[in-house]
């Protein structure tokens, strides 16, 4: 894939990832249910959000489907799909299972922890899509550094106009 085809495919992670941000709230997915003395998830994991995740992630790349030559055109457009929803639920299992090891390891809901915030869900992401397509090591190598840097300047923005409490 050239620089802008590997954009374009892992997007629907990235705005599954955001889009809790935006619209999540509500009921806690884990319904503030303890685990050993400790919250499964934390108030931060709502339903409204990973069902956010879910709908635009997959709504970005049905758009980016329509357009074979910049999303994955080597696949069919059924398979395009299923990739974009692939991402998008790989996405928001790697949060879940971010939260979930960090409260396991005893770090508060809300608190920093780079891999766990930063890149925890492209690996899912990347897991749950590589029934149809595995990017090389040297793609997997490019899509970790862009992701850490735009997940960073994202979180720094997202505080800035008051989304997030946080910075990350």
């Amino acid at each position: 894939m050239d620089a802008l085809q590997l954009l374009a495919f892992v997007l629907p992670a990235y705005v599954a990832n955001a889009s809790p941000v935006v619209f999540g709230g509500g009921t806690s997915v884990d319904f503030k249910r303890l685990l050993g003395g400790k919250r499964v998830f934390g108030d931060g994991k709502t339903w409204r959000g990973l069902l956010a995740g879910v709908v635009f992630g997959t709504f970005t790349g049905f758009a980016l489907a329509l357009h074979p030559a910049l999303f994955l055109p080597s696949l069919l457009f059924r398979e395009r799909m299923i990739v974009a929803l692939l991402l998008s639920v790989g996405t928001m299992a790697g949060d879940l299972a971010g939260s979930f090891v960090k409260r396991r390891l005893g770090i508060a809901a809300g608190s920093r922890h780079e891999f766990f915030d930063q890149l925890l869900f492209l690996g899912f992401a990347l897991a749950a899509a590589s029934i149809y397509i595995v990017p090389s090591l040297e793609e997997i190598a490019l899509l970790v550094v862009a992701t850490y840097v735009l997940h960073k300047a994202a979180n720094w923005l997202a505080h800035v106009v008051r989304l997030k409490r946080v910075p990350w």
